[in-house]
Formats: C-alpha cells, sequence, structure tokens
C-alpha cells in the first residue's frame, strides 16, 4: 500500500483502546507514513505509546522523528512562509565577495596594514571599498527588507479557528495540522485543507486559484457531505471522525483520501477527491467555509511547486568580467615588467606586491557600482514608458540581455492569441451552421419547445417536409441540450444596484448573471445556447436548471460528474430528467479521444480536419441513453472503486470507460481564439530585426498550423513543411532526410515526434530546424518548452527569450535568458515568475527595439569608459614611476585618488546611461538596427583594445607634457597633470556622448565646479599660488588639447567616410 496520513477530531475527553491505537497507528500499518493529527481537546494514548520510539526530527526541534516504518506527526505550527534567502548569518559574504575581484580589492586594503607594503594613507583604500560595498549591500537589503515585510504580512494574517471554548483568533504562522479553520469570502486560505462545510445553499464554494495554477477562472469545490449536513459548525466538534490522506506531494490536480465518521450506526465512509479539498494560497470566492488542516509550511502542495530558479548572470556581465580578468594579467604583468628593470634586486618580491597595489587602479573599484546603477536606471527607464503601460521590471540585473536576442519561444494561446473565445461553427455532420446562420439554430429550438407545448403527444398525418423539419430541429435539439448540460459551468447571480442577489437569484434575472468555469472554452458554448434560446440559468452539486425559449425551467439531476482532465482530454455528466425521468450520459472532448468512443462515422476526422485549419478549436459533442438498470450497476462499481486507496484513479478511469461505448455523435463545436492586438506587425518586427521566432503550444497540429499563418509567424512566399508523426529511429530518420532537401521551410512538429528525434537525433535535429525562419512545435508540455530552450542555448550558444502567459510556460521563462510574462487571463504565475512583465504582446517589440537596444549600448559604453578612466591613470603612474628609476612611490596620494574617480567625474560618466544614438521612433520604425547588436560589436574585443590604446596614448602624453613643462617643483607636476587630467576626462566624455541630455550638460559643469572650489582645500597636494598663474593655464591647456584634439579629429574623419549605419537615419 502507499504512504498514508491519518487526521482525527472528535468529542473532548474521548479516548480509544491503548491497543486498537497502537495497533491502527504502528502495527496495521508497516511501511506507511502514518499521520495523527489531534482535533479540538483530544490526547491520544496511543500516540503517546508510539512516541517513545521515537526521535528527534532535526528540522522541527522537539517533534518527533519518524522511525523507518512509521513517520508520527503530532500538533505542530510550521506555517511560517519565508521567501528571503538571505539572514544575518550569510548576507555579507555572498553580497560582498560573489565576484572575484571584491575579494581582490579586500585584500589590497588589508595589504595597507603592513607597514612595509602602505603606499599612503589608509582612507585611499577603504573608502572606495567601503562604498563599493555600501551600495551592493544597500541595494540587496532593500530587496531583502521588502520580502521580509511581505513574509510577515502573510505570516500575520488573522483566522477564525473553532475549538471547545468557542471560536478564537489565530496567526496564520500558529495554525498547526489538524485545526478546524473558518475562512471567510475573499480570504486566502492558509494550509491545505480538507473541506468540511459552507454556508451557500447549494452546498458548494468556488475557489479561486490564480496564485497556485495560473489560472483565473473560478474552481467548484465540495465540501464532505457527511459534515456539512450537521446542523452548526460547532457540531464538528461533537462527532468522532479521521480523515485518511495521502503522503504530501507536489500533485495540486488530484488527491486520494477518505472520511470516516465512528460514532455512526454503520460507521460512515466517504471517498475524498481534488473536489474536497482547499489548497493553500487560494481564495474562496463564494460563502464562508470551514476545514480541517492537513499540511502546513514544507508540505503545502503550493509550497512544493515552488522551485528555486537559476541564477541568471548576463551575457554583458560575464564579457565585462572577461575583460577585468585580462585588465588583473595586464596589472601582473605591468609589475613584474617593473621589478625585471630593477635586475630583482633587493627584497624584489615585496616590490611586486607594492607595484601591484600601486597599479591597482588598472582594475576598477568602481565598475560594478556604475553598471548596477545603470541597470537600476534602465528599470525605471522601462517602468515609466508610457507607450508600454503596465511593464514591471522583476528582474533589474539583465536588462542588457533585451538587446541581443537571438530566439523567441513564445506561447500560442492568450499570448499571441487573446483567449477569448467565440463560438464559430456548430457541425451536424450533414449540415454545419455559421456566424451567419444561427438564426436558424434559434429557430429550431423555438419550433420544437412551441410543438411540445402545443401539440398532442402524438400527431398523426404530418407531411413529409414536417417530418425532415422535425427531423432536423430534433437533430439540433439534442446538440444544443448536450451543449447546454455538458460543462462546468455556474452562473453566480450578483447585485446590480436594482436587484439585489437574493432576488436576481430567485427569478434568474439576465442582467445580474454572470458565468464561472475553469475554461473560457466553456463558458463560449454556454453563452452560445444562451444566444440561441437554452438558457442556463441554475446550477448546485446536484441539479442543473435550464430555461427554454419560452421561459419554462427544465430541471435535471445531476447522477454523476466526470471532470475534464489533460490525460483523458474529455468530461462527461450523467443527468436524468425531471420531467421524463430519462437517464442521459453526456461527453465531449477532443476528437483524438472521441473518435474511438462514438460510433462509427464517415465524416468526424474529415470535418474536424477542416474545422482545424480554420483556427476553430474543436470539441466532439457525444450522448448515450442509460436504464435505470444500467445506471444502477455503474453506480455501485464506481462508488466502490471511488473508495479504494490503492490505484484509485486507474480503477474509476476503468469503470468509466464501461460506459464511454458506442455513444452517438451529436455535433462538433468550433471556437475561435482571436489574436492579439497588433501580433501581425510585431512579429515582422522582430523578423526584421534578425530574431528567429519559435511557437510553443499544447495545440493541436492543424490550430497551430492556421494561427502561425493568421499571425504571419510562417509569411506568405515560405513552404510548410509538416514533420509526420514518427514513433522509431528508422521514422525519425528518413523524415529528417526529407526536411533536409526543403530549404527557406518552416517547421511544424508534434510534441510526441520531436521527444523521438531528440532522442535519437539532437544534434541533426537541432541543426536543420536553428536553420528554419520559423518552428512550430504543437501538442508541447510544459517540460519539453524548457528543453528546447536548453538545447537552443546549448546548441546555438545565442541568447533566447521566453514569452507566455499561463502556469504551463513558466518552466520555459525560468528556463530561458530572458523570461517574458504576460499578464493575461490564465493568472498572473508567468508574470510573477518572469524577468520582465508585459500587458500585451505587441509591447514586446518597443521592449526589445528601443529598451534593449539602449540598455546594452549604454552599459557598453559606460564600461569601456570607466575601464578607460582607470587605465589613463595607471598609465600616468608607470611613466612616473619608469621616469624616477621604477620607484614604487605614488603620484597622486589622499584625496586626489579618490576625488579622481568620484566627483571629479563620477557625474559626467555615469550620465552616459541617458545617451542613445537614434529616437526610439526610428529605432522602432528600422529593426534592422537591432541585428547589429546581435554580433556584440558595441563591446568587443576589438572595441577594448581601442579604448586602451586611446587610454595609453592620453596617459603618456599628459605625464610626459607635465614633466617636460614643470620648471622647479614636484607639487607642480601634480597640479599640471592631475588638472589635464580631469579636464581630459570631461572632454572625452563629450566626445562620446551621441545625443545631449540637460543632465549631462549639468553633471559636466558641476564636476568642473567641484574641481575647481576643491582646490582652495588641497594646498597640500597642489600649489594654491601656481594654479593662479598664467603659466599653469597654457601649459595645462597645451596638454590637454594634445591628448584630446587627435581624437576629435578622428571622429570627424570617421563619421564623415565611415559612418555607422543609424547616422544615416538621423541626419
Amino acid at each position: 500500500m502507499p504512504g498514508g496520513r491519518i487526521c482525527e477530531w472528535g468529542r473532548a475527553g474521548f479516548s480509544s483502546p491503548e491497543s486498537t491505537r497502537e495497533e491502527l497507528l504502528v502495527a496495521s500499518v508497516p511501511g506507511w507514513g502514518s499521520w495523527v493529527a489531534p482535533g479540538a481537546g483530544i490526547g491520544f494514548t496511543g500516540a503517546q505509546a508510539a512516541a517513545k520510539q521515537t526521535q528527534s526530527c532535526p528540522e522541527c526541534p522537539g517533534l518527533p522523528k519518524a522511525a523507518p516504518s512509521q513517520h508520527l506527526v503530532t500538533r505542530r505550527a510550521c506555517r511560517n512562509i519565508s521567501g528571503g534567502y538571505f539572514n544575518m548569518h550569510n548576507i555579507l559574504p555572498p553580497l560582498c565577495f560573489k565576484y572575484f575581484f571584491n575579494l581582490y580589492f579586500l585584500l589590497l586594503a588589508c595589504s595597507q596594514f603592513v607597514v612595509e607594503m602602505r603606499l599612503g594613507a589608509l582612507y585611499t583604500y577603504w573608502v572606495p571599498l567601503g562604498f563599493v560595498l555600501a551600495v551592493t549591500v544597500i541595494r540587496e537589503a532593500a530587496e531583502e527588507i521588502r520580502c521580509y515585510m511581505r513574509d510577515k504580512e502573510v505570516n500575520s494574517q488573522i483566522y477564525s479557528k473553532l475549538t471547545a471554548r468557542g471560536t478564537v483568533k489565530v496567526k496564520s504562522s500558529n495554525i498547526q495540522v489538524g485545526d478546524l479553520i473558518i475562512v471567510e469570502k475573499n480570504q486566502r486560505v492558509p494550509a491545505d485543507m480538507i473541506f468540511l462545510r459552507t454556508s451557500e445553499k447549494n452546498g458548494s464554494c468556488f475557489l479561486r486559484t490564480d496564485q497556485l495554477d495560473g489560472e483565473t477562472d473560478w474552481k467548484l469545490r465540495l465540501p464532505v457531505s457527511c459534515t456539512q449536513r450537521l446542523p452548526t459548525a460547532s457540531d464538528l466538534l461533537q462527532i468522532r471522525s479521521y480523515v485518511y490522506a495521502e503522503e504530501p506531494n507536489i500533485d495540486i490536480h488530484n488527491f486520494v483520501g477518505t472520511f470516516t465518521r465512528e460514532d455512526s450506526d454503520p460507521p460512515v465512509n466517504e471517498s475524498l477527491s481534488i473536489e474536497n479539498t482547499l489548497w493553500a494560497s487560494t481564495v474562496i470566492a463564494s460563502g464562508t467555509v470551514v476545514g480541517v488542516v492537513l499540511y502546513t509550511g514544507r508540505e503545502l502542495r503550493s509550497v512544493m511547486n515552488t522551485s528555486n530558479p537559476r541564477s541568471k548572470i548576463g551575457l554583458f556581465d560575464l564579457e565585462v568580467n572577461c575583460l577585468t580578468k585580462i585588465l588583473f594579467g595586464a596589472l601582473v604583468v605591468v609589475s613584474l615588467v617593473m621589478v625585471a628593470l630593477q635586475h630583482f634586486a633587493g627584497r624584489w618580491y615585496l616590490q611586486i606586491i607594492r607595484f601591484l597595489l600601486l597599479f591597482s587602479n588598472i582594475i576598477p573599484i568602481s565598475l560594478r557600482v556604475n553598471l548596477d546603477m545603470g541597470k537600476i536606471v534602465y528599470s525605471w527607464v522601462i517602468r515609466r514608458d508610457s507607450k508600454i503601460p503596465g511593464t514591471v521590471v522583476r528582474s533589474s540585473t539583465i536588462p542588457e540581455q533585451l538587446g541581443r536576442i537571438s530566439y523567441l519561444l513564445t506561447d500560442k494561446t492568450g499570448t499571441l492569441t487573446q483567449n477569448e473565445m467565440v463560438f464559430k461553427r456548430l457541425h451536424l455532420g450533414t449540415v454545419a451552421y455559421g456566424l451567419d446562420s444561427m438564426d436558424e439554430v434559434q429557430s429550431h429550438i423555438f419550433s420544437i419547445y412551441t410543438q411540445q407545448a402545443q401539440e398532442p403527444p402524438a400527431v398523426k398525418g404530418l407531411s413529409v417536409a414536417t417530418k425532415v423539419r422535425r427531423t432536423m430541429s430534433s437533430r439540433v435539439h439534442e446538440a444544443v441540450k448536450a451543449i447546454a448540460l455538458c460543462h462546468n459551468v455556474t452562473p453566480v447571480y450578483e447585485s446590480n444596484g436594482v436587484t439585489d442577489q437574493a432576488e436576481a437569484e430567485r427569478h434568474y434575472e439576465d442582467s445580474c448573471r454572470v458565468y464561472q468555469a475553469s475554461s473560457p472554452d466553456e463558458v463560449a458554448l454556454v453563452q452560445w445556447t444562451e444566444s440561441v434560446g437554452l438558457t442556463l440559468v441554475g446550477r448546485d452539486q446536484s441539479s442543473v436548471q435550464l430555461r427554454s425559449p419560452g421561459g419554462h425551467i427544465l430541471n435535471f439531476t445531476i447522477l454523476q460528474i466526470f471532470p475534464f482532465t489533460y490525460e483523458s482530454k474529455r468530461m462527461g455528466i450523467i443527468v436524468r430528467d425531471e420531467s421524463t425521468g430519462e437517464i442521459t450520459f453526456y461527453m465531449k472532448g477532443a476528437d483524438v479521444v472521441m473518435a474511438g468512443i462514438v460510433q462509427y462515422n464517415d465524416w468526424l476526422e474529415e470535418e474536424c480536419g477542416n474545422m482545424a485549419r480554420e483556427g476553430l478549436r474543436v470539441l466532439v459533442v457525444a450522448k448515450k441513453s442509460l436504464t435505470e438498470e444500467q445506471y444502477q450497476d455503474f453506480e455501485a462499481r464506481y462508488v466502490q472503486a471511488k473508495l479504494s486507496v490503492h490505484d484509485r484513479s486507474l480503477k474509476v478511469a476503468t469503470v468509466i470507460e464501461s460506459l464511454e461505448m458506442e455513444m452517438e455523435l451529436l455535433c462538433l463545436t468550433g471556437v475561435e481564439d482571436q489574436l492579439q492586438t497588433d501580433v501581425r506587425p510585431t512579429l515582422e518586427t522582430l523578423r526584421n530585426a534578425g530574431i528567429k521566432v519559435w511557437m510553443l503550444t499544447g495545440d493541436k497540429l492543424e490550430t497551430a498550423t492556421c494561427t502561425a499563418k493568421n499571425a504571419h509567424l510562417v509569411t506568405r512566399t515560405q513552404d510548410i513543411h509538416i514533420f509526420r508523426l514518427v514513433t522509431n529511429r528508422g521514422e525519425a530518420h528518413l523524415e529528417l532526410n526529407a526536411f533536409r532537401r526543403k530549404h527557406d521551410c518552416a517547421l511544424v512538429i508534434s510534441g510526441d515526434s520531436l521527444e523521438v528525434c531528440l532522442k535519437y537525433y539532437e544534434y541533426e535535429f537541432m541543426e536543420l530546424a536553428c536553420q528554419c525562419p520559423a518552428v512550430v512545435c504543437c501538442r508541447c508540455a510544459p517540460t519539453q518548452k524548457a528543453q528546447i530552450v536548453r538545447l537552443l542555448q546549448e546548441r546555438t550558444g545565442k541568447l533566447t527569450c521566453a514569452v507566455g502567459d499561463g502556469g504551463n510556460d513558466v518552466s520555459m521563462i525560468q528556463e530561458a535568458d530572458c523570461g517574458v510574462g504576460v499578464e493575461g487571463k490564465e493568472g498572473k504565475q508567468a508574470s510573477l515568475a518572469a524577468d520582465f512583465s508585459i500587458t500585451q504582446f505587441k509591447h514586446l517589440g518597443r521592449l526589445l527595439m528601443v529598451h534593449g537596444r539602449n540598455s546594452y549600448k549604454r552599459s557598453a559604453a559606460l564600461s569601456q569608459f570607466v575601464i578607460h578612466r582607470s587605465l589613463c591613470i595607471s598609465t600616468m603612474q608607470a611613466v612616473f614611476s619608469s621616469v624616477f628609476y621604477f620607484a614604487s612611490v605614488p603620484l597622486y596620494q589622499g584625496f586626489l585618488i579618490i576625488g579622481y574617480s568620484t566627483i571629479y567625474t563620477m557625474f559626467p560618466v555615469f550620465s552616459l546611461v541617458l545617451d542613445k544614438d537614434v529616437k526610439s521612433e526610428v529605432a522602432m520604425l528600422y529593426p534592422e538596427l537591432y541585428k547589429d547588436l546581435l554580433k556584440g560589436r558595441p563591446l568587443s574585443y576589438k572595441t577594448f583594445l581601442i579604448w586602451v590604446l586611446i587610454s595609453i596614448y592620453q596617459g603618456s602624453i599628459i605625464m610626459y607634457g607635465a614633466l617636460l613643462l614643470f620648471e622647479s617643483e614636484f607639487v607642480h607636476i601634480v597640479a599640471i597633470s592631475f588638472t589635464s587630467l580631469i579636464l581630459t576626462e570631461l572632454l572625452m566624455v563629450a566626445l562620446t556622448i551621441q545625443t545631449w541630455h540637460w543632465l549631462m550638460i549639468v553633471a559636466e559643469l558641476l564636476s568642473l565646479s567641484c574641481y575647481i572650489a576643491s582646490l582652495v582645500f588641497l594646498h597640500e597636494f597642489i600649489d594654491v599660488y601656481f594654479i593662479a598663474t598664467l603659466s599653469f593655464l597654457w601649459k595645462v591647456t597645451v596638454i590637454t588639447l594634445v591628448s584630446c584634439l587627435p581624437l576629435y579629429v578622428l571622429k570627424y574623419l570617421r563619421r564623415r567616410f565611415s559612418p555607422p549605419s543609424y547616422s544615416k537615419l538621423t541626419s
């Protein structure tokens, strides 16, 4: 037997005989994970005896640890939710030193405590390091504090608990297994519970599960019928009952358990399924409910389904780290050369360390801070863009990724399409009704109910035409009635300001009625039956009410209902017509499964294909009439199967399948999912930008192919190769060879064939697929979507972006280099799991073409300029040391070295994050500009080498110029060279900027003003009287012009004779 648990509560003071209880807990269930959760005021003698054999549990101190053959869990509170990663013990090390070079700078700063290695004041090393680490810690700590506050808010929510002393208030963090918890309407369920009672008259309640499974539609839940029949909720404490439940697992769509009431004669046994559960993180949408807590803490379904996504590090950050490692190598080489030129005299090893410290500016300590702050600015700009309202940046660490996407993988339903279903077609085999002929359907329905009301039961001598019409009207009526009855839709009545809820529900007011279901397809079908005259006006767990065109209420009793599952791909319902007593089994489902269930016909397969090619979602509707004897026999077997604990789902499916034979085919329904706004121009923009789009969907092949054509994912001139279904290696080999002979052809492949190809010919298939202009994968499981993303990354080395809107897209979104979630009708699960969240698919174009492009180009310019700034001063130090006999003496000390990379140059350099080469309108109009970035040219070894050469040139010119032009004192060298260096950096920022922003001008003037003003206080390093002379001014001017003017000339000549592509557009 599988592992299980027992949750028990009952009258205060009850205890069973010790031997019986021990037998239940230990002896009778060897190998089980047995679970006892005492109810209010109950103490179990058997539980105490069993606890003596256990040890302390390491996860929850004070709790027993399970022996190999049992797991005994007493009442405990493990409800605390923690969404944070860091705490006081582990926050500093990973935050401060997750990059190697942060640790490198820490070692440099620590070395200054050694007298032989000290080069200047301690604060010249510790202040920059402290600033960098403070910015990093504050940023991460702010995230953690926000997370902690959210956790605290969740854990402090107050709920009502039913006890022997009455109702008491309890925090969600103090809820224990076995508690009877009362949850009000619109309140979130605090723990996984079994549904015992509801205040609703119809004996059921609705749940909103958007935070659990990503679906926004309400789910119907049913209480345990034995406890629902009790007069009051307090009577729950007066009965002796227990719930047997399965061990905790991650499956949120299934549950196996039994409810037993021991104090009745005979004992009552009820099977429990997913319909009797209230999972944590769902919201009660109707009434007030009472439930018994089954699982808490780490055993919650929602917690067990939460995986830690991989930490995404942007390709840009990896490239910058690589460049920094090259600089580290250069630092070591320069230090060794300096010592070698001294012929390794004296304590040369100490000299190497001193030179490493002296040239440490080669690796800019401010690089990481500048880039991180730049990312924050990019995220802020994206959020503030009025052209893409509602966009949220959930991961501010990878905005540059948006500028280098090569493959876009998108879901279909709800992402490319609106997930708003419109009924388009009713097909009866010999006749089909479209939108323009729905009035004919309405007239057929009207005639049927008019004749039933007016004519006697048997009418003789009808004409042939009347008989034909009667036959067609009956077929249409049967089809419409089946559609109106076979579903899980519930009409809900709400107050509209004129009519209150109770009155609206009593009179079935049309204006107050709202349909709720777990699928928008279902709502579209029921709304269509209403439009043709047969209206669903009421439903509870045991009955359905329809209203005929004449206003008569038709009552049906629900005998059984078989919900839709992804495995069965069908749903069924058995109803009894109250007026005639007829029992009918209705079923609808996908054509692939219904083809083997309905009676033989020659049109089903062909018409399903035709409707799918039009982009319609097809359902096959069938029925079967049952006699009372047939139903009673089925019910007995079905109840027996549902009470089974071992292999329950298999036994239940077997019993249901005994009914699913030779059913009468009634009709086909076609529902259309309309495209999102501006999907076609957006996909065209992405294609022109050099991005290949793959559509991964769980829908059928024909529908997916049609949507790809409608959305212009596949252009009119491109052929489509439909990869036929393959089941083995030989078939896959032949089909791949056939596909290899085609060129510029879009590929459409099913999930089953894809699995076979990846199993035997992974490399060959991915090579061919990557050459296709577009790929459509249909019937894809969520794990397959993630696998395709992973294979694209591994095989191509290119960046991928995944876009989806449902819970089944989360794995794909988290696997991609850049995940984008669309807030749609399927909830916010994909949106919350994504790096970026948008409200419409069309916003993706601007997110990539404008913000992605700008973020990447700006960060590339910013990073290289920060490196240039550090290399300039390091070059000057190298020239200074080599001139003065390779002495390891610093050129600049104290505040000069700190001020250089902070107040004197920080603002102009950081203002590069506001630079842009073209206007956003131009970037959207010419997506080909985006294609240039895919080669990574803004930040490459070539551009890095150019900036290194510029730095060496300018550093050498400034230093040699100062040495040549100074007259008497060393302090004049410092004044001339440092002033020239500051002016050079400010002019180089101006040279780099392509589009001026007013903040850039302010930053330049502010930095220059700060330097001039600070000269008064720098008398320790600079001769204040000398800088006021004309000699100082002309020397600084000459040196600055020689260092910058050639670069301005080169820039002019390049733009004149070899302009970049964007300059042609701006002119």
